[in-house]
């Protein structure tokens, strides 16, 4: 059982930069894809950013692609979340999700960590 903890999230001004981080609980040798996803006030989660763990191959939302940029630190079991430029849509609670090899689907799930950005 893997357990996901985010950190880094917080109030920022319109332009301005913020890095989450998401902690797992145990070696990730078990997890294929590490992702983020966000839900705005509002509407419904949605895709950010993932990484694979084993290749570091990234993938992007339209939204965010040339300023969000995924990591993953394999020794410290880690993946960040690097937020420049960022909008007052980029407002949202956002996730730290892992999926095994196994699943199509993201199984585990942090609890979520608010960014906010102010106009």
């Amino acid at each position: 059982q893997v357990q996901l903890v985010e950190s880094g999230g917080g109030l920022v001004q319109t332009g301005g930069s913020l890095r989450l981080s998401c902690a797992a609980s145990e070696r990730t040798f078990n997890v294929a894809t590490m992702g983020w996803f966000r839900q705005p006030p509002g509407k419904g989660r949605e895709f950010v950013a993932s990484i694979a763990w084993n290749t570091g191959i990234t993938n992007y939302a339209n939204s965010v692609k040339g300023r969000f940029t995924i990591s993953r630190d394999n020794a410290k079991n880690t993946v960040s979340l690097q937020m420049n430029s960022l909008k007052p849509e980029d407002t949202a609670v956002y996730y730290c999700a892992a999926r095994v090899p196994t699943s199509l689907i993201y199984n585990y799930w942090g609890q979520g960590t608010q960014v906010t950005v102010s106009s």
